[in-house]
């Protein structure tokens, strides 16, 4: 009877503990890293979703076993997504069907936005390529949304590539999420009117903000006609961008855009001081002449706290130019590192800068020193330790590109190329005769709240290239090299910082650790790992029988 009564107990503490678990459910986070627990701002953007959000992920069931662990990764946060609100549905779909010719599955993807990968996988020796679609699909009440789960890097292993994509995860979900769950209410101006790029040299880069923000160009002179009306409608916009003025701002513009900082409007500037192209080399026989270019910029930023200086920075770590020689079938083309085209890797020392995995592309560079006013600075990117500066006007010359570079001639160190200024600002007007009369619109002599506006030494950086047929490319992209930078992903970072009211772009701190395999040492060691597998297993059964038959024995004869 006692025995019975145990075996019921025992089964009434079982079911117990299983009618427990399906009630109370809860999840525990052991990693050191938190690489399992949502940050509170993914926590907030998904609790807005009240309908299901569809996600597709396209790493199916059997993917290269060098991007399994990227499967797994993102199996595990949307699991953490879905636990966080059961509205996150998703769904780890084949994308290539049985009899499917993959080839033509990559090509449709291509065309939708979505880029499929081509891996070299090397496997005890042997070398093959495999395609991947790294790429998720997230849906909510009819709108969709694309989700990069790959990060490409220059040069990077597939190992590390996968790392440094998991990094991100949480990042490109919880941004496809917000683009899903949170109406475009953000307005960017891009300025026109002082010989701004054109916008087929900025297309790739305001199709992505478009995702996100309205977007609208902006005929900054015009102000001269009806200077309230034009000053009323720039302050309607939440984020300005000028993007490689050519021509002299007037004193009227600057103060349109003076007072538009004083209303705590947020600001880009992509400022070129030296008026330099490379196009100038190839069609003047290789020479050109590097010349200051006056914007009438230069007390707007004084007073803020930079100067951009008119010189050129060069740079030893830098991005090749290609050059050909000989003629018509018999063209050459080398690459060779052209110094005037740093190359930088951003420091993670803000969330504009962090997780950037490939360098960061410039072009005929500019120098900024940081004043000394109240505005808060942050250097967002330099140049290498190695780098020189060149006053202008400068003749520079393709044929200086073969010649070797002496290092002690690049020592003034690194070079500020970019800086975020926030804070409190003051008027560049101040104490100073205003150049507009009889305004309706009362002069701030200070910001009314805090704001940001961040300079770039390098009116190029949002510049993307153009196809044969004069189609944009995407930013970042070099044509002649076929190489990826880092140009879109820094301004996208820059553009969601100065308008990121929810702290999305935080989550790029979050830092993630995978443990690597050491490819070479297991491949140089595999049959002692598979001796210890295989053997070590068996060696313990055979002493474990040992001793058992030992003891067996030890305990009938006794």
């Amino acid at each position: 009877m006692k025995q019975n009564t145990k075996y019921l107990l025992s089964l009434v503490i079982i079911v117990g503990i299983l009618i427990i678990s399906k009630m109370a459910h809860f999840r525990i986070d052991l990693t050191t890293d938190g690489r399992y627990t949502l940050s509170e701002t993914s926590e907030n953007i998904i609790a807005k979703a009240t309908d299901a959000v569809i996600v597709d992920v396209f790493l199916e069931e059997n993917v290269p076993d060098a991007f399994l662990k990227l499967q797994i990764e993102t199996r595990q946060l949307l699991e953490e997504y879905a636990s966080a609100n059961s509205n996150i549905k998703f769904a780890f779909v084949n994308p290539v069907p049985e009899g499917a010719v993959v080839e033509q599955i990559a090509e449709d993807f291509n065309n939708r936005g979505m880029r499929p990968e081509q891996v070299q996988l090397r496997n005890n020796g042997k070398v093959s390529q495999e395609f991947i679609f790294p790429w998720a699909i997230a849906s909510y009440k009819g709108q969709t949304v694309r989700v990069p789960l790959l990060k490409k890097t220059l040069g990077a292993s597939p190992d590390e590539l996968v790392s440094r994509s998991v990094q991100n995860l949480e990042y490109a979900f919880s941004e496809a999420f917000y683009k899903l769950l949170n109406p475009k209410s953000k307005r960017i101006a891009v300025l026109k009117g002082n010989g701004e790029m054109q916008d087929k040299y900025i297309a790739d880069f305001l199709k992505t903000l478009r995702e996100s923000y309205y977007i609208a160009p902006f005929p900054l002179d015009s102000i001269s006609a009806k200077p309230d009306t034009v000053m009323a409608a720039l302050n309607k916009f939440n984020l300005i961008v000028a993007a490689k003025p050519t021509e002299a701002f007037t004193d009227l513009e600057k103060y349109a855009l003076d007072q538009y900082t004083m209303q705590g409007g947020k600001s880009l500037y992509l400022i070129d001081q030296v008026a330099m192209e490379t196009d100038s080399l190839y069609l003047n026989n290789g020479r050109a002449l590097a010349t200051a270019r006056s914007l009438n910029l230069d007390d707007f930023f004084f007073k803020y706290g930079i100067r951009i200086n008119p010189v050129l920075v060069e740079d030893l770590y830098a991005a090749p130019l290609v050059l050909a020689s000989g003629e018509g079938n018999n063209s050459q083309y080398s690459q060779l590192p052209w110094f005037f085209y740093p190359l930088v890797s951003p420091e993670e020392n803000h969330p504009i800068s962090t997780n950037i995995d490939n360098p960061v592309f410039f072009k005929y560079a500019n120098q900024i020193d940081l004043l000394d006013t109240p505005v808060e600075k942050t250097v967002l990117l330099q140049s290498s330790v190695l780098s020189k500066l060149n006053g202008v006007p400068l003749p520079i010359s393709l044929e200086s590109i073969t010649t070797e570079p002496s290092p002690e001639n690049y020592s003034s160190g690194n070079q500020n190329l970019a800086v975020l200024l926030e804070g409190q600002f003051t008027s560049a007007f101040i104490n100073r005769i205003l150049p507009i009369e009889n305004s309706q619109i009362p002069f701030r002599e200070s910001a009314i709240r805090k704001t940001a506006m961040i300079v770039v030494a390098d009116g190029d950086l949002i510049k993307n290239d153009l196809d044969q047929n004069g189609r944009p490319l995407e930013l970042g992209f070099d044509k002649f090299t076929f190489k990826e930078y880092g140009n879109k992903e820094f301004l996208l970072n820059a553009v969601n910082y100065l308008l990121d009211d929810s702290g999305l772009i935080n989550i790029r701190s979050k830092s993630i650790v995978l443990p690597a395999l050491d490819i070479q040492k297991t491949t140089n060691d595999r049959y002692t790992w598979q001796a210890l597998t295989l053997g070590l297993p068996l060696v313990m059964l055979l002493i474990f029988s040992f001793v058992y038959t030992y003891l067996r024995k030890r305990r009938y004869n006794s």
